[in-house]
């Protein structure tokens, strides 16, 4: 384990880059706020593409194993790219290595689980909207888009979509717009 916490220090001391040289030799340092592999935004949500998937303590299948999860399409927060791992962290505050092969683009939420009568799932984007299902914490569900406020989001069964509050979903920023 401290061999573990020993390589997560080393991770997060590599993930700032070096000042670099530019014209004229001044020095700046390149921004963090993107992925170093596929030039993406950091931190960003993504949902687990397999049924199967495995957390692991380091960036490599010779580190141990900390969680399994068994449900595709769970959001997760990626918070660093490296190599063809992803550190990530659940809905849980738990963190960890996946490999990109497990994780989608597909944007999911969950009910937010420190809710605890759950959300409505709304007509319409209104909070005096009709009422077209209430969904317990922890459902997870599609998102398609976002305005800052609400989110259309749909659940597979039985087939139901509408609109959910924003603040009570975790899977998406405050605030953030999704086209």
């Amino acid at each position: 384990m401290k061999a573990a916490i020993v390589f997560l220090a080393a991770c997060a001391a590599t993930a700032h880059p070096t000042a670099q040289r530019t014209a004229g030799d001044t020095i700046s340092t390149p921004s963090r706020n993107t992925g170093r592999l596929t030039g993406l935004k950091l931190p960003r949500f993504v949902s687990l593409k397999s049924e199967t998937a495995r957390m692991r303590v380091g960036p490599s299948t010779d580190y141990p194993v900390r969680f399994v999860y068994m449900v595709a399409g769970l959001p997760m927060e990626l918070i660093e790219e490296w190599g063809n791992w992803r550190l990530v962290r659940d809905h849980d505050g738990s963190s960890g290595w996946m490999h990109a092969a497990l994780l989608s683009g597909q944007r999911t939420a969950i009910i937010a689980p420190w809710l605890k009568e759950g959300a409505s799932l709304r007509h319409s984007p209104a909070q005096n909207a009709g009422i077209t299902a209430l969904l317990q914490p922890g459902v997870i569900v599609k998102i398609s888009d976002c305005s800052g406020s609400w989110c259309h989001a749909a659940i597979q069964r039985p087939r139901l979509s509408g609109y959910v509050a924003q603040t009570k979903l975790w899977g998406v920023y405050p605030r953030e717009v999704i086209e």
